[in-house]
């Protein structure tokens, strides 16, 4: 079959003519079922049958290396892959560190898996703890890189705080962070003085204002609720749900678009959201019943999230304004979901998905939407002079 060139090719479509950077190395693939060239073909596959490369072990991250497990926040064990063999870390499990025994055998671990460009996605936070793993062991870490969905150049949201790091934030950055996994991994490395041996392998022909639709290359789910480019522009604001009683639109054929609870009037919270004058979106009143997570089987009210102009969407400002309006629906009602969340147990989930405890007392007391404008982009300010060191794309 003939298949399209790409105006982008990512760092696995790059890597096999820049072979020298893996010949001669033992090489552990940290991968998931999104980590495939323009042919769809996997990154495992392809470095396992390539006859100048050695591959010794695979790691998966959250939801397994080819996309086994479907719901959030399930750990997953260590298995030999079908394919090929090989034994299969679990980096969502007892450990999310590659441990000493892990790499035994690898000399330089691949990380190639596609970002969503959020902060609380946490393939990012895999490849920080792996590149530590690398450090304090002695190996290479070499990064293959991808776009960022939602372009290089937009930024938003509020920058995590050291108090409240966790596995969905577990370094500073805003909700919208505007870099590539490889602009990422050169900023931990610096910044966050992890100091491993490291190589990124960039792409050709991406530019910081892309979408993903604008580069050629096919979309795979990244995770089982991020089924399209429609999902990861909203996902910055309205994963804060998940810290919420309020559905997230799991369970459903638009999770992170539909948002809801059974108590809401859904013509009276649309008209609510759309009084805001949110720029670039419409709020639609919607119904729906989710098949699995919060209100299984239950008639939720609320609305579809219709983003009208991308580039003029402020995603977090959209999940702070959702928030509020659900909150001023019935604050007796709304909850906010307790600990564990994402290996947590003593803060609030919202808390460490804000990245601080400001932004729920916000909510509480109904600020507006032009007070959490000002908060964050007074708390983003100092983080786009620290990024621009870090940028590899213009």
């Amino acid at each position: 079959m003939r298949f399209p060139r790409p105006r982008v090719r990512t760092g696995l479509d790059e890597a096999f003519s820049r072979i020298s950077v893996f010949r001669g190395k033992r090489l552990g693939i940290i991968a998931n079922q999104s980590s495939i060239d323009h042919r769809y073909r996997h990154a495992l596959d392809l470095f396992f049958g390539h006859r100048k490369c050695s591959v010794s072990a695979a790691f998966g991250p959250q939801h397994g290396i080819r996309g086994e497990t479907q719901d959030n926040m399930v750990e997953w064990p260590t298995f030999r892959d079908r394919r090929t063999g090989l034994v299969t870390y679990s980096l969502y499990s007892k450990t999310r560190k590659p441990t000493a025994q892990m790499l035994r055998d690898v000399d330089a671990l691949v990380f190639d898996i596609q970002d969503v460009g959020a902060r609380y996605y946490t393939f990012i936070y895999t490849l920080a703890l792996a590149m530590e793993a690398c450090r304090d062991l002695g190996k290479e870490m070499i990064v293959l890189d991808r776009p960022n969905p939602l372009t290089g150049a937009g930024l938003g949201g509020y920058l995590l705080e050291e108090d409240y790091r966790s596995f969905v934030g577990l370094h500073p950055l805003p909700h919208r962070h505007g870099m590539t996994v490889g602009e990422l991994a050169r900023y931990f490395q610096a910044e966050r003085g992890i100091g491993c041996r490291l190589t990124v392998v960039p792409m050709q022909g991406w530019r910081r204002r892309m979408w993903f639709d604008e580069t050629g290359l096919p979309w795979v789910a990244p995770s089982p609720n991020m089924p399209t480019l429609d999902t990861a522009v909203v996902y910055p604001g309205i994963c804060l749900l998940e810290g919420t009683n309020l559905s997230e639109g799991r369970g459903t054929t638009r999770p992170f678009e539909l948002v809801g609870a059974p108590w809401v009037q859904p013509e009276r919270l649309a008209s609510r959201l759309n009084a805001f004058g949110m720029r670039g979106v419409y709020f639609r009143p919607a119904s729906f019943i989710p098949t699995f997570q919060k209100h299984k089987g239950r008639l939720c009210g609320g609305v579809q999230i219709h983003v009208m102009n991308r580039n003029g969407f402020e995603p977090f400002i959209c999940g702070c304004g959702v928030l509020l309006a659900f909150w001023a629906e019935d604050p007796r009602k709304f909850s906010w979901k307790q600990p564990p969340y994402e290996y947590e147990r003593r803060k609030l989930p919202i808390d460490i998905l804000f990245g601080t405890d400001r932004l729920r007392r916000m909510v509480e007391s109904q600020s507006s939407l032009r007070e959490f404008q000002e908060v964050c982009d007074a708390s983003t300010r100092e983080f786009w002079k620290i990024r621009k060191k870090y940028l590899i794309y213009p």
